[in-house]
């Protein structure tokens, strides 16, 4: 015995001493995090078109491909229109524009060129772009495969019958990567280039050309490194929310799971430290919006655990040993565990692959996220009560015991809820029919969508962004009606960039009579310019486009583990009751729409449908095991109270940790937080309440048909 607790007590202090390294290099990993514009500033360019009056067709199809030429230095980068032929582009964690205005905003990128020098074709005449290998007589050569749209295969039809016998040149950005001889008319609609030195090359120069060119020429109007939006007091508010939420999480567990909880809590602890050193190995730009992404998915990251728990005290309530409850709580737990995770990771995966913007980087945290919960629960968590169990901890009392309980019949109030549900939702309608009459708009969206007023004011002293945020946002706020003031401040000058809410001429004017009275601003120092919104319809499109085809993947993925159709039928049908819901509250609340507004109704599908995969794991397990005295509408009504307890304290843990950080946090993040409380509140209540019954419903009516 004295053995086995030395060795426990070992593997306890090589656990705690591996917390104590990972928590100390990941905080000193955070001076290697990128950081978004929002926390450490960025470059922040300017650029007008050549052509005075270019359409809007032109300014959208320009901004959508600049956007995704960002994407090379950063997912959250923001590229939006000012005035009627301006860009601008926000890039954060950089400091050399010169560089980065070396590769933006080219004009032509792509073209054919003939040995006069005469342009032929155009890059927007091509219609893909693939990365290949081929071998001829044992030499491997890297090349571009293109394809050409219907006007582009006949322009080249064109030009190879022109040009039999001599050189064409494929020239893209000003640097020459093939020349070949034109040996026949190609009039297929394909080509290849090659001269790549590897498959990287290959694929970098593919992923540029599918781009496209440039719809129109720019040239750089201006260029500023600005400071952050925020300032250093926002972080700190944030990391402050998630410390207390963190401790009251802590506290929690260890009370209603007393040594399992201890457990957890030290594999939490271990995993946000992974978190911070894989954010800077991965190279993901962190924004404030992702401080609070961290700090949810902590909440989020005890769901694997209170699911282990509850099932360990179950085996314990049966009169199994400790040791031997341990083992059979963590084998049961895994299966829910793995099919809750990896409906969830493929989401974030085809988020990842298909969406742009801050899209793809909620994409990346969420897949970290997911994995590492995965790993600290299975292994870290296990380790730890291990370890706790071998020190001295044996005895059942430190583990709590979960009896048998009488089923509570869900089911029987299966129409009541549907009935809410339904009136919930058709208020929602109600309202965004309401709100289009009084704001033009079924919801209340902010700059992000509908774009604003940017106004440049030059202050005589310099002013901190602590300052800006209890001086001059105030003030903003007051002309506007509009508490959305989004503020940056202009690296080593006075000058502030001061976006709002598209301003009337009157509000123009009240804004500049109030810099000019309140800080003594010279009134030429003022400058104003129209912006579209930074997310564009190119971006809406990708967004809608990845989620719809997540949520196929995810109805097939269930489909597939649970062998029943009407499984994943029902988890769908739960995650659209809850995206309608949550849309009901903004447009009830006339809550802002921003850009968090996507990654919020991402963030709940995900909680959700890890909800209701641990109910649906339970009927399965149920149903493997009914006898002939119970019918269907005892195994569902079985399966959900098993589960009950494990879905309000998961979502109880969650809802503290976005609590505290709506009550901490700066505007931005109470923008997200308290739309995210209403999603985890609803969230529980569709895997509780109308999941299990909906598949219940489904099921009978197939039975009823047969």
């Amino acid at each position: 015995m004295k053995n086995s607790k030395t060795k426990g007590l070992l593997g306890l202090l090589v656990l705690l001493a591996a917390i104590g390294l990972f928590g100390f290099f990941g905080y000193d990993t955070m001076d290697d995090i990128k950081l978004g514009l929002d926390l450490a500033g960025g470059v922040s360019i300017t650029y007008q078109t050549v052509e005075t009056s270019p359409t809007a067709e032109e300014m959208s199809d320009t901004i959508y491909k600049l956007q995704q030429r960002v994407q090379n230095y950063s997912t959250e980068a923001e590229v939006y229109q000012e005035g009627s032929n301006r860009i601008n582009i926000d890039i954060p964690g950089v400091s050399d524009a010169n560089s980065i205005l070396e590769e933006l905003g080219k004009p032509g990128s792509l073209i054919f060129v003939d040995e006069a020098g005469q342009v032929l074709l155009t890059g927007d005449q091509v219609a893909s772009a693939k990365a290949g290998i081929t071998e001829q007589n044992g030499i491997r050569a890297y090349i571009v495969s293109l394809t050409f749209t219907d006007e582009g295969t006949k322009a080249f039809a064109d030009a190879t019958t022109a040009n039999v016998g001599k050189r064409i040149a494929i020239i893209y950005d000003g640097r020459l990567y093939s020349n070949p001889v034109v040996r026949e008319a190609i009039t297929g609609g394909q080509c290849q280039i090659d001269g790549m030195s590897d498959y990287d090359e290959a694929e970098q120069l593919a992923s540029t050309i599918r781009i496209g060119s440039l719809s129109l020429e720019l040239e750089e109007l201006r260029s500023n490194v600005v400071g952050a939006k925020l300032g250093e007091e926002a972080i700190s508010t944030s990391l402050k929310a998630g410390t207390i939420g963190f401790a009251i999480v802590a506290v929690f567990m260890v009370a209603v799971y007393l040594v399992p909880g201890l457990a957890a809590v030290l594999a939490l602890a271990l995993y946000v430290g992974l978190i911070l050193i894989l954010l800077s190995a991965f190279d993901v730009t962190l924004t404030l919006p992702g401080i609070a992404g961290i700090i949810l998915s902590v909440g989020m990251a005890v769901d694997a655990n209170v699911i282990i728990f509850t099932r360990i005290k179950e085996e314990i309530g049966v009169g199994k040993t400790v040791r031997s409850a341990i083992k059979t709580g963590f084998a049961k737990a895994l299966s829910a565990i793995l099919d809750g995770n990896i409906t969830t990771l493929i989401a974030a995966a085809v988020l990842y692959l298909r969406g742009s913007g801050t899209v793809k980087g909620f994409a990346t945290t969420l897949a970290i996220g997911i994995v590492l919960s995965m790993v600290t629960a299975l292994f870290i968590t296990k380790g730890a009560l291990i370890a706790l169990y071998n020190v001295g901890f044996e005895d059942a009392k430190f583990y709590g015991t979960k009896k048998e309980r009488t089923p509570i019949n869900f089911l029987g109030k299966r129409n009541i809820c549907f009935i809410i549900s339904l009136a919930v939702i058709v208020a929602g309608w109600a309202g965004m029919a309401l709100n289009n009459g009084q704001i033009g708009h079924i919801l209340n969206y902010g700059m992000d969508f509908t774009g604003g007023t940017s106004t440049n004011v030059t202050f005589n002293e310099d002013m901190s962004m602590e300052d800006i945020s209890s001086r001059v946002v105030p003030l903003v706020s007051g002309i506007t009606g509009d508490a959305d003031v989004q503020t940056q401040k202009v690296a080593g000058t006075n000058e502030v960039i001061i976006k709002t809410k598209t301003l009337t001429v009157d509000q123009r004017k009240a804004m500049e009579d109030a810099m000019v009275e309140n800080f003594g601003v010279e009134s030429e120092k003022i400058t104003t310019e129209s912006i579209s919104g930074a997310v564009s319809v190119e971006m809406k499109r990708d967004a809608i486009v990845a989620v719809i085809l997540a949520t196929v993947l995810m109805l097939l993925y269930i489909w597939f583990r649970f062998k029943d159709i009407r499984f994943a039928a029902s988890a769908i049908l739960a995650l659209v009751h809850d995206v309608l819901v949550v849309i009901t509250f903004y447009a009830l609340a006339k809550w802002s729409v921003g850009s968090t507004f996507i990654a919020c109704m991402l963030t709940i599908v995900g909680y959700s449908i890890n909800a209701t995969i641990v109910i649906f794991d339970r009927i399965r397990e149920n149903l493997a095991a009914k006898t002939v005295k119970q019918s269907m509408e005892d195994i569902v009504n079985i399966s959900i109270t098993q589960t009950f307890t494990r879905s309000i304290n998961t979502s109880l843990t969650t809802f503290i940790m976005v609590f505290v950080l709506f009550l901490l946090g700066v505007s931005s993040i109470r923008e997200f937080a308290l739309p995210l409380m209403v999603g985890i509140v609803c969230g529980t209540y569709s895997s509780v309440c109308l999941v299990s019954a909906m598949w219940y419903v489904m099921n009978n009516r197939k039975k009823k048909e047969e």
